[in-house]
């Protein structure tokens, strides 16, 4: 038995469908019943993912956890203390979770953290490894408003508490024998996508110019079904046990390629106007965007060397495959 948690979810969605499909028999942990999900899946109502959420009603007779319901980034949070919220749900009802699946005799937890445990961006060919975290880095603590003294830091509230309860379950699997296995994704995208991906999507798909044809960064993504075949690889895979990795597709790409691809599978020219990159940088910063003008225009890759070779796995779905499902879900969306 599987209880999966963030069942609803982006990534939940489609891992609920993918183990169906598998044959695995799946509990999924939600705050409420809801109908959102297929009435084949079982759902066992916890209430909100709090500190001292009691699981007992959900851990009868399970194997295994994957673990994806966290608090993500909020566009307006309106939070007083950003980081004490981040820690309540992330760290502290993650490893409440965790000591009760190994007091029941829980086998293995799958943990879905982030790059962000990584860091925000990466130098020039230097991509992030899975030995390397925020607790390696002497960067200022985030302040209350998600920001460290320099703005947009590498510690931001949501990567630190991910990272915090990244060491905290690696504690628990040390004391009680819990196999632990951690998955930091970068930006993932596949049908269903929302917020920024889907923005660009809308853009190309109405032929707006954009100033973003002269990008010479390199970026790491993951499809939506990349990510769930790792995800479903390290439910009974031997060397998973206790062990980090990253996963991408396997291909970086500029800001610049990715719109082109993106263009393509939707069938339209790519307006992409040719601005120096520094130019765009620079105005990016002068009214306050500097964190958008680093997402755009800075380097985020991760190597996915130890998930290949201690896993023998190879991400299934190429880019323009991926980027093809992507935008056949758009355009029906928009139907």
């Amino acid at each position: 038995m599987i209880l999966l948690t963030g069942a609803t979810g982006f990534v939940g969605s489609a891992l609920t469908q993918h183990l169906q499909q598998q044959g695995h028999t799946l509990t999924a942990a939600v705050r409420r019943v809801t109908d959102s999900l297929p009435s084949s899946v079982q759902q066992t109502p916890i209430g909100d993912l709090l500190p001292d959420t009691d699981w007992t009603p959900a851990l009868h007779n399970v194997d295994a956890i994957i673990h994806l319901a966290a608090r993500v980034h909020i566009m307006h949070d309106t939070a007083t203390d950003s980081l004490t919220e981040f820690r309540r749900t992330n760290t502290a009802a993650t490893l409440n979770l965790a000591q009760q699946a190994a007091a029941a005799g829980v086998r293995r937890l799958i943990y879905l953290s982030s790059i962000k445990v990584n860091g925000e961006h990466t130098a020039p060919g230097q991509p992030f490894v899975a030995s390397t975290s925020l607790s390696h880095h002497t960067f200022p603590p985030p302040s209350s408003s998600g920001k460290g003294a320099g703005g947009e830091g590498l510690s931001d509230p949501y990567g630190q508490s991910k990272q915090e309860a990244e060491q905290g379950l690696r504690e628990i699997a040390q004391q009680t024998g819990l196999e632990v296995v951690i998955i930091r994704p970068p930006l993932v995208y596949g049908a269903g996508v929302k917020a920024n991906f889907h923005n660009m999507m809308h853009w190309l798909h109405k032929g707006i110019p954009l100033p973003l044809g002269n990008i010479h960064n390199q970026r790491s993504l993951v499809a939506l079904p990349n990510l769930i075949d790792l995800i479903t690889t390290c439910i009974d895979h031997p060397a998973a046990a206790n062990q980090t990795f990253l996963v991408s597709d396997g291909e970086d790409l500029s800001t610049t390629e990715l719109l082109q691809r993106l263009s393509h599978a939707l069938g339209k020219p790519a307006r992409l106007l040719p601005i120096p990159q520094s130019w765009l940088e620079t105005a990016l910063t002068l009214v306050g965007k500097r964190a958008i003008a680093q997402r755009l225009c800075g380097n985020l890759q991760v190597d996915i060397s130890k998930t290949r070779d201690l896993l023998g796995w190879t991400p299934p779905v190429s880019v323009d495959a991926a980027l093809r499902q992507t935008v056949q879900a758009y355009l029906q969306s928009q139907r």
